[in-house]
C-alpha cells in the first residue's frame, strides 16, 4: 500500500503525528531532490478521439479500487464527461460492493470490471484510473493492461500514474504525476521521463496528470479531444472554467517548513478537530460535492460526511450513488456547508478554500491547495 502523508486523509493515532514529525527532519532534504526551474514542454497534446468501434458514443470507464480511491480523481471526471454528453461513462470498481473514497464519502459503482467486460467484450475507449493506496493491487493492474491492449486510451489522473507504471505503460514514454511522489517515480520508474511543467501530458495511448485538481482540465480536454473544440468550450463555461490548458508551474508546489508547521500545529489541536456535514439529495451536483468534501478533508482540523435525510442512497445529478454518511436528525450537531445552487460547479473548490480561510485561517487554505496541487487563482 502506497500511502503519502501530504495526502492521507485525517488519522487516527499517533502514527501520523510521528509522520509529520518525522517529515520536519527530512525537511531540507526533500527541497534539496525537488528540481528547480522548469523543464523543456512537450508537444504531448490529447490527440483527438478516433472512432475505431464504430461507436454512437465512446465509452468512458472510471475504475477504482474497493478499500481506497481519491475522491476527486474518481468523481471529476465522472461528473465531468457525463455533463458534457459527449460519451457513455461508467463509475465501475474491481469488485462487488461499495467504494470508500479518501479522504471522504462512499459510493456505490455502477459495475464491476467483470461485468462491464462482458457488456463491452471489445473494451472502453478510455479509462480513467485515479489515485488508490493499492498501487500494485493484481487485479486492478492486470484489468487496466487487458483494455490498453484492446486499444483503450489510459488516463491515469494524479497517483493513479503509479498503477499505470506499475502495468508496464509508461516505459519509454514522457509522464507527470504529483508533485509530492515525482522524486519517488522517477526512482522507481528510471525508463520513464517525468517532467514538472505540465499539468497532463498524452504519449502514445496513455495521458497523466499532476495532482488532485488537475482532473478539471484533463476532463475538458478529453470533451474537446472527442467532440471539438466548441463543445470543451461550452462544457468549461458551464462549469466555471475558463482555462483548461496543460501548462503548470510546478516548481510553485513544495513542502515548505510552514506547511509542515501548519499540518502539525493543526493535528496536535484535537480539541479543535470538527466534522462537517454537507447535505446531499437526489440531484446533487458530484462536482461541487467532491471538490467541497475533498478540500474539507485535507485541514487536519476537519473531516467531511455526506448527510441525507434518509440512510438510503442518492443519486446525483449525473448518476454517480452516494451513500450518505449521516442521517440528518441523527447526528451530533455538527456544523454543516451548503453547496451553493447557483455557483458552477468547478468554482466549488474556490468556495470551500475561501469558506476554510475564514474558519481555519488562511495557512491551512494553503495547505489544502498544496495537497490537491491547485493553482490558486
Amino acid at each position: 500500500m502506497r500511502t503519502r502523508i501530504i495526502k492521507i486523509p485525517r488519522a487516527v493515532g499517533i502514527g501520523f503525528f510521528l509522520g509529520v514529525v518525522a517529515l520536519v527532519s527530512i525537511w531540507s532534504a526533500a527541497l534539496v531532490r525537488t528540481e528547480g526551474g522548469q523543464e523543456a514542454k512537450v508537444g504531448f497534446d490529447i490527440p483527438t478521439y478516433f472512432n475505431r468501434l464504430s461507436r454512437q458514443k465512446p465509452i468512458v470507464a472510471v475504475i477504482a479500487e474497493n478499500s481506497f480511491t481519491e475522491l476527486t480523481d474518481y468523481v471529476i471526471p465522472f461528473g465531468v464527461l457525463s455533463a458534457s454528453g459527449t460519451a457513455s461513462v461508467f463509475a465501475l470498481a474491481t469488485q462487488q460492493g461499495p467504494v470508500q473514497l479518501f479522504p471522504a464519502l462512499k459510493v456505490q459503482p455502477q459495475a464491476t470490471t467483470a461485468q462491464f467486460d462482458a457488456r463491452f467484450p471489445d473494451g472502453a475507449d478510455f479509462v480513467i484510473v485515479p489515485a488508490v493506496h493499492r498501487v500494485d493491487d493484481a487485479t486492478l493492474i492486470a484489468w487496466i493492461r487487458s483494455q490498453a491492449e484492446k486499444g483503450a486510451t489510459i488516463v491515469g489522473v494524479c497517483d493513479g500514474v503509479w498503477v499505470v507504471a506499475n502495468a508496464g505503460l509508461l516505459r519509454r514514454k514522457s509522464a507527470v504525476g504529483h508533485w509530492y511522489s515525482i522524486n519517488d517515480l522517477k526512482a522507481k520508474f528510471p525508463g520513464v521521463h517525468f517532467l514538472r511543467d505540465r499539468r497532463y501530458l498524452a504519449d502514445g495511448n496513455v495521458v497523466t496528470t499532476t495532482g488532485v485538481t488537475a482532473s478539471i482540465p484533463v476532463s475538458i480536454a478529453l470533451v474537446e479531444a472527442i467532440a471539438g473544440r466548441e463543445r470543451a468550450t461550452e462544457v468549461a463555461q458551464h462549469l466555471g472554467i475558463k482555462d483548461w490548458g496543460a501548462s503548470h508551474r510546478g516548481e510553485d508546489f513544495s513542502l515548505t517548513l510552514a506547511s509542515i508547521s501548519t499540518a502539525a500545529i493543526n493535528w496536535l489541536a484535537f480539541w479543535r478537530h470538527e466534522d462537517i456535514e454537507i447535505p446531499v439529495a437526489h440531484g446533487t451536483d458530484e462536482i461541487a460535492l467532491a471538490l467541497a468534501a475533498d478540500a474539507y478533508s485535507r485541514t487536519y482540523r476537519s473531516a467531511a460526511y455526506a448527510q441525507s435525510t434518509t440512510s438510503e442512497p442518492i443519486t446525483t445529478k449525473h448518476g454517480l450513488v452516494v451513500i450518505p454518511d449521516r442521517v440528518a436528525g441523527q447526528s451530533t450537531g455538527s456544523p454543516t456547508v451548503e453547496l451553493p445552487i447557483n455557483l458552477p460547479a468547478a468554482l466549488m473548490l474556490d468556495e470551500a478554500l475561501r469558506q476554510i480561510g475564514n474558519i481555519y485561517g488562511v495557512a491551512t487554505a494553503d495547505f489544502v491547495a498544496l495537497q490537491m496541487e491547485y493553482p490558486k487563482p
